[in-house]
């Protein structure tokens, strides 16, 4: 898979003296010089800008549990911003990662966020993507329940039994390594390969013995029911987030991807400082209760970040670990399609 070709060339100016500062200081200048100066012509909005972008629709795919995304449709403040480079954004819901980077290899998406494991199946179904940011999220933030009075009182308890999460998600990672570090093969389970609503109503159902899940959907059937919690993904999995582009719209379009980020971190700011407010926000979005949702929103980490050595090396352990208990059918290198400014 080739990375953005000629990006080196069209994109120097911006990369040198914006991307380094943009990613190095941790957004927080950026932040503050467009949180202070809206204005178009700080924005780099130039009437050439106007032109090249005029009738520039760009795609976003969006999860309802997805924070920051969630929040920058629904505050408007993406739209308003792209008006003014001639762009303009539809937004496009789906129930997990994989459908969203199934429509990105269509072409119908151009920019989204999953969890850590929906790009490793992609790239090695050869969809077009770039991780072009990251964000640290939480271990505790996923988590592995049974019901309260189940007899499964430890991992290797799970042998034999029905596990339910989604196929190529954050939670199918965490099972595996859980399964692994209880002595058990992945052979030993029972995969129930459910979407977050069908799982839950499985699990409170008793059609399956456990259930591998993330925040905010983890937090609201904490606080609905009675569950007990086998183990998070703490010293097993890093439950990262992923923003993720596709190639040939950062090809085209390397100024709209900055924007994107820009506006993306500035909402992730917004969201950090205020978890009180993000779960009012979301109540009648996802129909989950803010008292829960707050609980979600207290125990992630948020951030709009560089992809370094570590955590690509971390992705890359993950795609390893899929592709040696041949969930992914071949050998990858996430280095491959880590977008850095600098590529061609």
């Amino acid at each position: 898979m080739k990375i953005v070709s000629n990006f080196l060339q069209n994109y120097e100016t911006w990369r040198i003296g914006t991307f380094a500062l943009f990613f190095t200081c941790g957004l927080g200048l950026t932040l503050v010089i467009s949180a202070c100066s809206p204005s178009p012509n700080n924005t780099g909005n130039s009437a050439a800008t106007q032109t090249q972008n005029q009738g520039v629709v760009v795609h976003i795919g969006y999860q309802k549990a997805a924070t920051i995304l969630n929040a920058l449709k629904n505050r408007g403040s993406l739209a308003q911003t792209l008006t003014a480079t001639g762009a303009s954004v539809t937004w496009l819901e789906f129930p997990a990662g994989p459908p969203m980077l199934e429509a990105m290899n269509a072409g119908s998406v151009d920019f989204g966020y999953t969890g850590e494991s929906p790009p490793i199946f992609a790239q090695a179904a050869g969809t077009p993507l770039l991780y072009v940011a990251y964000d640290p999220w939480s271990p505790k933030a996923e988590a592995i329940i049974v019901p309260k009075d189940s007899p499964i009182q430890k991992l290797a308890d799970l042998k034999g039994k029905k596990v339910a999460f989604a196929k190529g998600s954050n939670s199918n990672y965490l099972v595996v390594k859980a399964i692994e570090a209880a002595g058990l093969n992945y052979s030993d389970i029972q995969p129930a390969h459910l979407i977050p609503a069908d799982a839950r109503a499985a699990f409170e159902g008793g059609k399956v013995d456990a259930w591998a899940i993330w925040d905010p959907y983890l937090a609201a059937v904490e606080h609905d029911v009675n569950v007990r919690t086998l183990t998070d993904a703490t010293n097993l999995a890093p439950n990262r987030g992923y923003y993720l582009a596709r190639q040939e719209f950062v090809k085209s379009h390397p100024d709209l991807l900055k924007t994107l980020l820009d506006e993306v971190s500035k909402i992730d700011k917004w969201a950090t400082n205020n978890p009180q407010e993000v779960a009012k926000f979301l109540e009648p979005e996802l129909g989950i209760k803010a008292s829960a949702l707050e609980i979600a929103e207290k125990r992630r980490k948020y951030g709009v970040l560089p992809l370094t050595d570590e955590v690509i090396t971390q992705q890359q352990k993950i795609a390893d670990t899929f592709h040696k208990i041949k969930l992914v059918p071949k050998e990858i290198q996430v280095k491959d399609i880590v977008w850095n400014g600098n590529k061609s």
